[in-house]
């Protein structure tokens, strides 16, 4: 069996890679880790008697038509392990890391595979207070799922039985929770700005535009009709043609665009400016800088943050922890230093006074409570940044390891970098999933950095 986790979960094809089965064992070695670990760190008991501790866990899902299969195996996995289930529907994954804090669960468990083709599916975990899991705490849950996989029909742990079996219910007003708790993190109201928001046919559908409206914004839904099937297909954040046409067709303030779990937010201009990642972060940073807000004055980012980011918060006195690429490795270092905002280039974006992981709804409240108190537009307040040309070549290689290890593959990087002369900058990486080395260049100008990439990617292509 190939390692369960990857960067965001267990995720693959739905009823192949990702089957029932494997969804009722994922969710049950989850269940006895995760309570353990609740157990170990004397978290009072759900159950009628602490000693016996029966753990809760919330479920949720976006709305992809395997949701429904999947959800049913997680729930059976969850009881079977004797944890009482919540089930809180369709809900964006922020919305579920939330309810697993809100509702003192021991574990969260979200079905989506994010923007991924709906055909896709997948299981996020999230532990006590809605934070997502170590890798040690997910290398505990795979070898659970391996030992019993080596002992059917029941696993290599006793089943409880009789009043031991975990009970299901559901929670009705899950959205509405969720839509509070937005609108409690919502400094300033809206002022009636007009956003189109693109849902992806995804999770936020109900929960975009609701929490929206009630900020006070006027609200043109698009792509918010799930059926099951049509989740990011052509639509959301990564399609945002259809976006930006409806933004200047409806003269709107601006636009947002979600993905199929809606932990992501990407933005577009009045004028059909698309606003990445990178760009939020420098405008959130500003305004919280001048709240008083931003801890250390510091903003944490990935490798693949471009460089102009780098720049603008020099400008503003604001600092940068760089990490790994992984909204995973964000979390962990926002974490670790107590900053208050860290995020990616793709729209992934933590605000953890406020969220336990990247929350594509409240981003985009927090960027329209910025344009709405500053009286600014989005294109004026995303200028503060300039995006610097990005040129990104995946080279297919025999040995990752061997380019990492190769004098002359350092030795052309250096000579690259002294030929931008601190005005661009050379990144290599090696795929994480594939054997790929990925070769990230920006400089001034789309053609150095182009000619610069292709260069260095020829060289990489040869290193045995």
């Amino acid at each position: 069996m190939a390692r369960l986790f990857g960067t965001d979960g267990v995720r693959g094809l739905a009823n192949a890679d990702l089957s029932p089965e494997l969804a009722t064992a994922v969710s049950a070695a989850a269940a006895g880790v995760l309570a353990e670990h609740a157990r170990a760190g004397g978290r009072r008991g759900a159950g009628p008697d602490d000693a016996t501790r029966r753990p809760v866990a919330v479920v949720g899902r976006d709305p992809r038509a395997s949701g429904e299969m999947l959800e049913a195996a997680v729930t059976a996995g969850l009881s079977a392990a004797g944890a009482d289930v919540l089930r809180v529907g369709v809900l964006p994954t922020p919305g579920v890391a939330y309810l697993t804090g809100a509702l003192d669960a021991d574990l969260g468990v979200m079905i989506s595979a994010s923007h991924n083709p709906m055909p896709d599916n997948g299981i996020k975990l999230f532990a006590a207070g809605g934070h997502k899991l170590p890798d040690a705490v997910e290398d505990e849950i795979e070898a659970h799922v391996r030992e019993a996989a080596a002992h059917p029909p029941v696993g290599a742990v006793a089943r409880p039985t009789g009043r031991g079996i975990g009970r299901v219910r559901d929670v009705p007003d899950a959205l509405e929770r969720y839509a509070a708790h937005l609108a409690a993190a919502t400094p300033t109201p809206l002022g009636g700005l007009h956003v189109v928001v693109d849902c992806a046919h995804g999770a936020a559908s109900a929960a975009a535009p609701r929490a929206y409206a009630a900020a006070g914004a006027r609200v043109t839904a698009l792509h918010a009709e799930p059926d099951g099937w049509n989740i990011n297909d052509g639509v959301g954040s990564t399609h945002m043609d259809a976006l930006v046409a409806a933004v200047t067709e409806h003269g709107a303030d601006l636009g947002i665009a979600h993905d199929g779990d809606a932990d992501r937010c990407l933005a577009v201009t009045a004028d059909g400016g698309v606003v990445d990642g990178d760009q939020i972060l420098a405008i959130l940073a500003l305004d919280l800088l001048e709240r008083g807000e931003l801890a250390d004055a510091t903003l944490v980012v990935t490798v693949m943050s471009n460089l102009g980011l780098h720049l603008a918060m020099a400008d503003a006195g604001i600092a940068l922890r760089t990490t790994a690429v992984g909204d995973r490795y964000v979390l962990e270092e926002l974490r670790a230093g107590g900053f208050s905002l860290g995020g990616e280039q793709s729209g992934h974006v933590v605000l953890p006074a406020h969220a336990t992981t990247g929350d594509g709804l409240l981003t985009a409240l927090r960027l329209m409570a910025r344009m709405a108190q500053s009286g600014r537009t989005l294109a004026d307040l995303a200028a503060v940044m300039t995006r610097l040309p990005q040129v990104l070549v995946n080279v297919p290689v025999a040995d990752k390891a061997a380019v990492g290890a190769s004098p002359e593959v350092a030795d052309a990087v250096a000579a690259a970098e002294a030929e931008l002369g601190g005005k661009g900058r050379v990144l290599l990486r090696p795929s994480g999933t594939e054997q790929l080395v990925r070769v990230m260049v920006e400089a001034p100008t789309q053609r150095v950095a182009g000619e610069v990439a292709d260069r260095l990617a020829g060289l990489v292509s040869t290193v045995r």
